[in-house]
């Protein structure tokens, strides 16, 4: 069996890792595209309804920009797979790494700091609560949460308190009580009253006996003992999200190596002509393919022919019948540009005495 080293030689390998990685940013680039127009889709129809003034609390714009960054980074690494384009594969890489590193930082700080970043969805969800009727996107998404997770409101059930329907002092008929997603269903199936929640947030009631009427423990604290309930799911779900990107740096990275090699190489040319005095049409492309970027042994430039090491003094022996001959007034100057005039007199002197 060939080694790494031998294989990434091959154009069977340079062909599976251009053709993978281009497929694998076609795919995300296809998703990241759906994400966005489902985003866009639901932030035209939130204003219509005009929800939450809280910009970033709506769920439509986080797919927005979900969808925005994957499509677009996903693009830019079908484009530099596909044209063996160095500089977008490192763009590539260097964005996925940053985003892989991010992701895993935030992780991280939200598990040291697990009372803060409670704390931050509790006031968001409470934002949330205040705008239940006015954003269907909200509401749906906690009415999920609600039903699912058998809880009710961000921290506690109190919290729909701040809710102008909901509160106390109100007048209507939902006042001082709670959504009927938040109501315990005793049979499955049975017909739900859409006003069980009612004076549940009344002082007069403590928290022990609502247990057989309503969720009193909040949605954070349910989803939390879900997750620490069902390892084995949390773990999977935050491989699903990060092994993706994984495999997506591994892939430019190797690709990107590999396109170093092939430029620094002189069997293979990849067409950048910077440093070579060669006109394009002259050349030779069969092989190049469509996109004009498949690699081929041997090249597509020409190769200069080199002459075989001779030895010096033959050398020298070529550069001297290759000059004309010289005349005698050369000559002499030569000798009394290089002393050798001076010299020959010495001698005759010495011969003299």
């Amino acid at each position: 069996m060939p080694s790494y080293s031998e294989l990434r030689k091959t154009n069977h390998f340079y062909y599976f890792i251009k053709f993978t990685l281009n497929i694998y940013s076609m795919l995300f680039s296809l998703m990241g595209l759906c994400v966005l127009c489902v985003g866009v889709y639901a932030e035209v129809e939130r204003q219509k309804n005009r929800t939450l003034e809280g910009l970033f609390l709506a769920p439509a714009v986080v797919l927005i920009l979900l969808g925005l960054v994957m499509f677009t980074v996903s693009v830019v690494g079908m484009v530099g797979s596909l044209r063996d384009n160095k500089t977008l594969l490192h763009m590539f890489l260097c964005v996925l790494c940053v985003l892989l590193l991010l992701q895993a930082i935030g992780l991280t700080l939200a598990l040291i700091f697990e009372n803060k970043t409670s704390a931050l969805f509790q006031s968001s969800i409470r934002e949330g609560i205040k705008h239940y009727y006015d954003d269907l996107d909200f509401k749906n998404i906690l009415d999920y949460m609600q039903e699912k997770f058998s809880c009710c409101g961000g921290d506690e059930y109190k919290d729909w308190g701040v809710n102008q329907y909901h509160f106390c002092n109100g007048t209507g008929p939902l006042a001082c009580g709670v959504p009927y997603t938040c109501c315990v269903r005793k049979k499955v199936g049975e017909v739900i009253n859409t006003l069980c929640g009612y004076k549940t947030l009344d002082q007069q009631h403590q928290r022990e006996t609502l247990h057989e009427l309503i969720h009193v423990r909040g949605c954070i604290h349910a989803v939390n003992l879900w997750m620490s309930d069902n390892v084995g799911i949390t773990t999977a779900l935050s491989c699903a999200i990060g092994l993706p990107q994984l495999l997506g740096i591994i892939l430019s990275c190797v690709f990107w190596n590999l396109l170093v090699d092939m430029s620094e190489s002189t069997d293979m040319v990849d067409f950048k002509l910077k440093k070579k005095e060669v006109e394009y049409t002259e050349l030779d492309l069969a092989g190049a393919g469509w996109c004009m970027c498949l690699p081929r042994d041997g090249g597509y430039l020409p190769v200069p022919v080199v002459e075989p090491d001779l030895d010096p003094i033959d050398v020298h022996l070529q550069k001297l019948k290759k000059q004309p001959p010289r005349t005698h007034s050369q000559l002499q100057m030569m000798r009394s540009a290089s002393g050798l005039d001076e010299l020959d007199g010495g001698r005759k002197q010495k011969r003299e005495h």
